[in-house]
């Protein structure tokens, strides 16, 4: 039976939403707006600005090919979701962990931090860890993988309306980060400098328990695959 264009519509709104509603409270750009105000102190807004389109561009294409092709890439080399949750969980757990610790860093080591970040690493710290995992860690890859896997229908038709519906919410998604991240100093500004460092101690703690979670989701993921769970 031929699919009708409103069916395609209603196929691809529903992935659309599915794929937002999944994926962006997990990445919760909010949170991890302080880490990158903190990450780019020093810089001048044409840079922060250039830096935050670029994190959120490395998001939406991290998300989207995940979309397509986690499953199939997990598949074919074996490993199982939860061994990724593990591992990531790790990673982020100990970014936060380094964040937390870090020591506030006098007025001229931010700026020269900053100098250095801007002309030599940019492109290599816009990628890690600030996209990936401190924005878009395992838990959003994960979700991501979900919504892969659930797009799939008998009918080729549906099934390309719904990627493309969800590969669409992987963009807007990847636009709410660019646009957090492009405007956060305005919106930590109210906070002062002391709010500032406390609301960064505050949401590298809980990018700790994130981190934590992650792996525990995957360690139980792990035990209930054993004989006998």
């Amino acid at each position: 039976m031929e699919l009708t264009l409103p069916v395609l519509v209603v196929a691809l709104g529903k992935s659309l939403l599915f794929a937002i509603a999944a994926v962006l409270p997990i990445i919760n750009p909010l949170a991890t707006a302080p880490i990158f105000v903190a990450w780019t102190q020093g810089m001048n807004d044409r840079e922060r600005r250039h830096l935050a389109t670029t994190i959120g561009k490395y998001v939406t294409l991290l998300l989207a090919l995940t979309t397509v092709l986690g499953s199939l890439v997990l598949d074919f080399f074996g490993i199982s979701l939860p061994v990724v949750r593990v591992a990531g969980g790790i990673i982020v757990a100990y970014n936060a962990w380094l964040m937390l610790n870090t020591q506030e860093p006098a007025h001229d080591e931010t700026t020269q931090m900053a100098q250095t970040l801007t002309r030599q690493n940019a492109r290599r710290e816009a990628f890690y860890p600030l996209s990936f995992p401190i924005t878009c860690g395992p838990g959003s890859l994960a979700a991501a993988i979900a919504v892969g896997a659930s797009l799939h229908s008998p009918r080729i038709t549906e099934t390309l309306a719904s990627l493309t519906g969800a590969l669409m919410g992987m963009v807007l998604v990847g636009t709410v980060v660019a646009l957090t991240y492009r405007y956060a100093t305005a919106l930590l500004r109210k906070l002062g400098e002391v709010g500032q460092l406390v609301f960064l101690r505050l949401m590298a703690f809980l990018l700790l328990a994130v981190g934590v979670q992650i792996i525990w989701e995957g360690v139980r993921g792990l035990i209930l695959s054993l004989p006998g769970h």
